[in-house]
């Protein structure tokens, strides 16, 4: 019998190609397509005008011009529980969120993937640009960067459990580019092969997330001081969530330097500012730390790795260091300075292409 791969399958290209591409290599494929807002099903339109169509209405034309079955799985619920309450909470603290590192572990590899596996899928596919392999030294199945560094997704990847692995296919690993992704699309006449790509956080509309916060907490509105690193009061904003670390325009502020936010202190409601040096970083602590490829340093030992602090963002070499024996914290202390790392943002840890593991970023250490 054929095993069975379960496509998790947007509407977007990428996840369209995998489904073709797997149902070309002897797989019997089924669709899956998420429900997690109420624009996943499309945009209903008055009479007279075009529907607008969503995510699900993208996968079932794929799904019926490749002629594989398709269901609709509605995680609407579990979606506002696990990533959007955790969205909204982590910019309320000051923080910016992660919130694809939470929707790949809770959602997207675990309550669709239990779906797939209840469909009596052997595995489950995505259009993630990473790899999953055998690690014969490690002893387990690993994820690796793509082989398109420049789109590689591993970075998103850091917390999904180590048990999925076996069990998930990312087809578009090996590819050397995304314009090669789209030219397949294209040779296999996918009817999503011209689709732009997806905006960064799927559930924002246009991309506004100040709109999208302020619809669900009012009281993010809340005037404040712009200080200087020294204390001293340069300006107002309107609201400590809507700035970001490294953030340069935008706060109607006049000094003799360029400024940047440095700090985001929700306990006086300040938003601090400095020079462009201050920005950097020689580390971090990290909270809630996720290893899936190694194990955790024992006390009082270090261990090195390469660290990313943000999706696309380039690696320094890093030192990894257990805060204290009950804790899952660690400190990372990079060769070089980093720009602008962020609380609330992921640290994740390589070794060569390797993805061993990650934590949530706490702290800050200039």
């Amino acid at each position: 019998m054929k095993e069975t791969v379960a496509v998790a399958m947007s509407g977007g290209v990428d996840s369209s190609l995998v489904a073709a591409l797997l149902k070309e290599r002897g797989y019997r494929v089924i669709g899956l397509t998420m429900v997690l807002t109420d624009e996943s099903r499309g945009v209903e339109a008055a009479p007279g005008y075009e529907h607008v169509h969503g995510a699900v209405d993208d996968a079932r034309l794929v799904a019926d011009f490749l002629g594989i079955e398709h269901h609709v799985v509605d995680l609407k619920r579990e979606f506002k529980a696990e990533v959007i309450d955790y969205f909204l909470g982590e910019y309320m603290k000051g923080r910016t969120p992660n919130p694809c590192v939470v929707c790949n572990r809770k959602i997207k590899m675990g309550r669709l993937f239990e779906a797939a596996r209840n469909l009596g899928a052997d595995y489950m596919a995505t259009g993630h640009y990473a790899r999953v392999e055998y690690d014969e030294v490690r002893g387990r199945h690993v994820i690796k960067k793509a082989a398109d560094t420049r789109k590689d997704q591993s970075y998103a990847l850091y917390r999904v459990n180590g048990d999925v692995l076996p069990h998930l296919l990312l087809p578009l690993g090996v590819m050397e580019s995304k314009a090669r992704t789209r030219a397949m699309a294209e040779e296999r006449g996918l009817p999503v092969a011209h689709r732009p790509e997806s905006q960064e956080v799927c559930f924002i509309p246009n991309d506004d997330y100040k709109s999208f916060l302020l619809k669900f907490h009012p009281e993010a509105r809340r005037g404040g001081d712009i200080v200087y690193k020294d204390g001293t009061v340069l300006g107002h904003h309107d609201g400590v969530s809507f700035y970001t670390i490294g953030q340069r325009k935008g706060m109607g502020i006049a000094h003799p330097t360029p400024l940047y936010v440095t700090e985001l202190d929700t306990a006086r409601n300040r938003v601090v500012v400095g020079e462009a040096d201050d920005v950097f970083a020689t580390g971090l602590v990290a909270s809630d730390m996720c290893w899936q490829s190694a194990e955790p340093p024992k006390l009082g030992e270090r261990q090195s790795y390469s660290a990313r602090i943000r999706y696309g963002k380039r690696e320094a070499v890093a030192t990894v260091e257990r805060v204290d024996e009950a804790s899952d914290k660690c400190r990372v202390t990079f060769d070089r300075p980093m720009r602008a790392v962020t609380p609330g943002q992921s640290v994740v840890l390589y070794d060569g292409d390797v993805l061993i593991g990650g934590g949530f970023i706490d702290e800050v250490i200039r």
